[in-house]
C-alpha cells in the first residue's frame, strides 16, 4: 500500500506557470501563479539579506518559504514552473543581480529566472497592465529607494546603499534623526522637541539618557528603534517643529528621487504614475503624504501620485505574466486575489 497523501497534497496538482517572490529586509512573500493568474500557494518568512549572510546563503532561505508554497499549492516536492521572477532587497546592483540571478536557477524551481530589485516590483503593481509599462516608484520602508521605467524599456535607478550613495530615508533613519534631535534637545546642545519625552516614555524611561543607555548596553534590542518611527509622525502631528521638520526632509527626499528618475526617463513632460509604498508612505501620514504630493505639483505638475497598499509579490506575480505573455484575464484575477486582502 502506498504512503496516504496529505489533504493538501494531489496526484497532480495544478499547473504553476510563474514562481513570485519579493523579499525585503524584514519579510518575504511568495507566491506560486497559476497560467489563468490563480494564487496557488503562498508563504511568508524572514528578510532578504545578502550583506549580512551571503549571497548563497540568502537564495538558499528562499527555499522552506518555496517549499511551503509548493505544499500549500498541492506539489509533493518543489514545484516545476515556467518562470521564477524575484524582486529582492539588498540586491542594487546590477552586478548582485548577475550574481543572484544563477543561485536562484540553481535551485530548479523554474524554466527561467529574472532578478530585479524590489522596488520594481512595487513600480509593477501601480503600474496598467495594458500597453506599455512606463512610471516612477519610490519605496519607503526599513529604507529608501527609486525605480523607473520609461519608453523602449529605459531604466533609471539608485544604489540605494545608504549614506556612501547618497541616500537618506526609510524608518531606519527616521529613527536615528529622532534620537539625535531628542538627545541633543535633553542635554541642551539642541532646540527643544517633544520627542525627547516621547521616545523614552515609549520604552518606559524618564530620560533620553536612560533611553541611550539601554541601547548602548544592549537592554533594549537594537530592532526596536523601528517603533520610534511612527512616534516621530505622532509627535510632528501634534506641531512639534523638530519633528515636523524631519518629516519635511523626508518628503524632500522622496520627491527628489522621483522627479530625477522622471528626468533621466524624459517623462516629465507627459501623464506619468508616481508608485509610492513602503510602510512609511503607505501609512499615508498626513503631513508626509500632503507634501510630497504638494512638492510632485510643484515640481512633476503631471505626475500622477499613487500609494499602493498590495503586498509587493503581487508586483514580481505580474512581472511573471508579463514573461509569459499572460491574457488579460490573468492579470485581471491575479490583482482581484491581492484586492480582498
Amino acid at each position: 500500500m502506498g504512503l496516504k497523501q496529505s489533504q493538501n497534497v494531489t496526484a497532480h496538482p495544478p499547473r504553476a506557470s510563474v514562481l513570485a517572490v519579493d523579499a525585503g529586509n524584514s519579510k518575504t512573500d511568495v507566491a506560486l501563479i497559476g497560467p489563468d493568474g490563480a494564487v496557488l500557494g503562498t508563504a511568508r518568512g524572514g528578510g532578504f539579506q545578502p550583506p549580512v549572510v551571503g549571497a548563497e546563503a540568502a537564495v538558499a532561505s528562499l527555499a522552506p518559504l518555496v517549499a511551503r508554497a509548493a505544499r500549500a499549492a498541492g506539489f509533493d516536492g518543489p514545484p516545476s514552473t515556467e518562470h521564477v521572477s524575484a524582486c529582492l532587497a539588498n540586491v542594487d546592483l546590477p552586478a548582485e543581480e548577475e550574481q543572484v540571478t544563477p543561485l536562484l536557477a540553481a535551485q530548479g524551481w523554474g524554466a527561467s529566472v529574472t532578478v530585479a530589485n524590489d522596488t520594481f516590483a512595487l513600480l509593477r503593481a501601480g503600474v496598467a497592465d495594458d500597453g506599455e509599462p512606463t512610471g516612477v516608484a519610490v519605496v519607503c520602508g526599513a529604507g529608501i529607494n527609486c525605480a523607473g521605467l520609461g519608453h523602449g524599456g529605459r531604466t533609471a535607478r539608485f544604489p540605494a546603499i545608504g549614506r556612501i550613495s547618497g541616500d537618506w530615508g526609510g524608518g531606519s533613519d527616521l529613527s536615528l534623526e529622532a534620537m539625535w534631535w531628542a538627545a541633543r534637545a535633553e542635554d541642551g546642545r539642541g532646540a527643544p522637541t517633544a520627542l525627547a519625552r516621547a521616545l523614552p516614555e515609549h520604552f518606559g524611561l524618564a530620560t533620553m539618557y536612560e533611553l541611550i543607555e539601554g541601547l548602548h548596553l544592549g537592554r533594549i534590542a537594537p530592532a526596536r528603534r523601528h517603533e520610534l518611527t511612527p512616534l516621530l509622525f505622532a509627535v510632528a502631528g501634534s506641531g512639534d517643529e523638530i519633528a515636523c521638520a524631519i518629516v519635511a526632509r523626508l518628503a524632500e527626499e522622496v520627491v527628489t528621487m522621483a522627479t530625477v528618475a522622471l528626468s533621466r526617463l524624459e517623462l516629465l513632460g507627459e501623464q506619468t504614475p508616481v508608485v509610492l509604498g513602503g510602510g512609511v508612505l503607505a501609512a499615508r501620514h498626513p503631513l508626509l503624504d500632503d507634501r510630497v504630493r504638494e512638492l510632485l505639483g510643484e515640481r512633476a505638475p503631471k505626475a500622477e501620485p499613487r500609494v499602493v497598499t498590495a503586498p509587493p509579490v503581487l508586483g514580481a506575480a505580474l512581472l511573471g505574466l508579463d514573461r509569459m505573455g499572460a491574457p488579460a484575464t490573468a492579470y485581471a484575477a491575479l490583482r482581484a486575489h491581492y484586492a480582498r486582502g
